[in-house]
């Protein structure tokens, strides 16, 4: 990307929705606009997990007003991530729908390492570079990510289901602060974050940094009353405390700092961050600058360059744990890039960079299931994609290569999938074809084979004379290709192939 280029990022939150603009600038991404809404989507999940239509009415209402200043920027230039209140919805996909339309962009929904991934690097690139083992917290509305990292590079990641809102809404519920809440609230906090004792001990790290929404309101609560600026200390934490317990409600509640958004899930906030400090034996936190929203910025810059695209080092390791075939599956690639790319002549060169990159990826683990099944390799292969610890990908992304490896063999019709998404079905048929030109398991005769698009969006494959009588296995495929895609509703033909 060039210096100057404007980059967004927005941040589906359990508490707020934010948007961060910033400008390119020799590597360094400056801010030039920021906006926050507090939209709780947290509190509007019920029993069953569902959200409210007022909740879901209150954050497309909240993104429509983003959307309308992220208008003119193209899709490379923006990415929107949700976090841990639409990982649990199960009408997300109802929300999600709308949101986008409202928004102009697609909303991905990250798994929670990957929401720590990000965190990490968002406030790593705004520290000074060190060789220091950092520790980083940070407490949302309904999750809590703990990660331990040096310079840019996070070693551990884990997300855990507590966060402020969360909280706030089970021990907290009338807003009223009692010593004996905040006794449940911590307990149950540690009960489950005791899983992390072991991997973020003490000795792992050199200094811990906080978040984010709760830990830099705490900060800044104790800071304009005179308390270190910048940091949080355990004994703030008790002083803090004891003034929650003096107000007894969060109504109540009369903070220099604490802000009026920020009042009703304080206690669950408070609660959930004492509960980190005792259980890894933290005496003191920074407050960082960097969140969520300024990790998923830089990622963006990332996500341009093949070299330093975190995705393609996790397929290498995903092809390398289950004992992929390199060299059939380097060969699938080479060829369903190639097939694809005819398909690309109008396509801005970008555009087509990203979406080859992904196809690559998808032929690179089209056998990933092999060693569980032999005939049922490509069901196992996506179920391992939909479910797998991937860092870089979003659950959308995985799931759209899940789908790839899903149906680059058999029957279309088992695909829930959209067949009228050109884009995917040109991935989808390119892959296709390419697996079956290598099913010998060695390089395939591509001369004077070509792949066309029609202007009614028929799809076709034209050989050069003789191509068939040499090979008689391939064309057979090739027919039976055609007679699979008329099960849908693309088109697919055989030109000069003996047809």
């Amino acid at each position: 990307m060039q210096n100057g280029t404007l980059l967004a990022a927005v941040d589906l939150g359990s508490n707020s929705f934010r948007l961060e603009i910033g400008r390119l600038d020799h590597g360094q991404i400056q801010r030039t606009e920021y906006l926050k809404e507090t939209v709780r989507q947290g509190n509007g999940l019920d029993a069953d997990r569902n959200l409210s239509l007022a909740a879901m009415q209150r954050g497309w209402d909240c993104l429509a007003r983003f959307g309308e200043r992220l208008a003119g920027l193209r899709k490379s230039q923006v990415r929107a991530v949700a976090t841990q209140t639409l990982r649990e919805a199960r009408n997300r996909d109802e929300f999600l729908g709308r949101a986008c339309e409202v928004l102009g962009f697609p909303i991905d929904v990250i798994q929670g390492r990957e929401e720590a991934r990000l965190i990490y690097q968002g406030v790593a690139h705004l520290l000074p570079q060190s060789d220091e083992r950092r520790l980083v917290v940070d407490i949302g509305g309904r999750s809590t990510e703990l990660i331990l990292g040096t310079g840019l590079q996070a070693r551990v990641m884990e997300s855990y289901r507590v966060g402020s809102v969360a909280w706030s809404m089970k021990y907290f519920a009338r807003g009223e602060f009692t010593a004996e809440a905040f006794q449940r609230a911590g307990i149950a906090a540690q009960a489950i974050l005791d899983e992390a004792l072991d991997a973020y001990r003490r000795d792992t790290w050199d200094v811990a940094y906080g978040s984010s929404g709760t830990i830099g309101a705490v900060g800044d609560a104790l800071a304009a009353s005179g308390w270190p600026q910048g940091r949080v200390t355990r004994e703030g934490l008790q002083w803090l405390l004891e003034r929650l317990l003096k107000a007894q409600n969060a109504d109540r509640l009369r903070l220099d700092g604490i802000k009026e958004d920020r009042r009703p899930v304080i206690g669950g906030g408070v609660s959930v961050l004492m509960a980190v400090f005792d259980l890894l034996g933290i005496d003191e936190m920074h407050a960082a600058q960097g969140a969520l929203r300024h990790g998923v910025l830089y990622d963006l810059l990332d996500r341009e360059h093949a070299e330093t695209d975190l995705r393609a080092v996790t397929v290498d390791r995903l092809a390398g744990k289950f004992g992929v075939d390199a060299a059939q599956a380097n060969r699938v690639a080479r060829v369903a890039a190639a097939l694809f790319q005819q398909l690309q002549m109008s396509t801005p060169a970008a555009e087509t960079e990203r979406a080859t990159r992904k196809l690559v990826w998808a032929a690179r683990l089209h056998e990933i299931g092999s060693r569980i099944s032999h005939s049922d390799y490509h069901r196992h292969g996506a179920y391992i994609l939909d479910n797998a610890d991937a860092p870089g990908f979003a659950q959308p992304e995985l799931h759209r290569l899940s789908l790839l490896v899903l149906g680059h063999r058999g029957k279309l019709r088992k695909l829930d999938a959209d067949f009228d998404d050109d884009g995917f079905v040109q991935m989808l048929l390119s892959l296709r074809l390419a697996v079956i030109l290598c099913h010998a398991r060695r390089d395939p005769d591509l001369a004077g084979l070509t792949l066309t698009l029609g202007a009614d969006r028929t799809l076709a494959l034209s050989c050069r004379p003789g191509w068939a009588e040499a090979y008689p296995q391939s064309a057979w495929l090739l027919r039976e290709e055609v007679l699979a895609w008329a099960k849908t509703i693309r088109r697919f033909e055989l030109r000069g192939c003996g047809c």
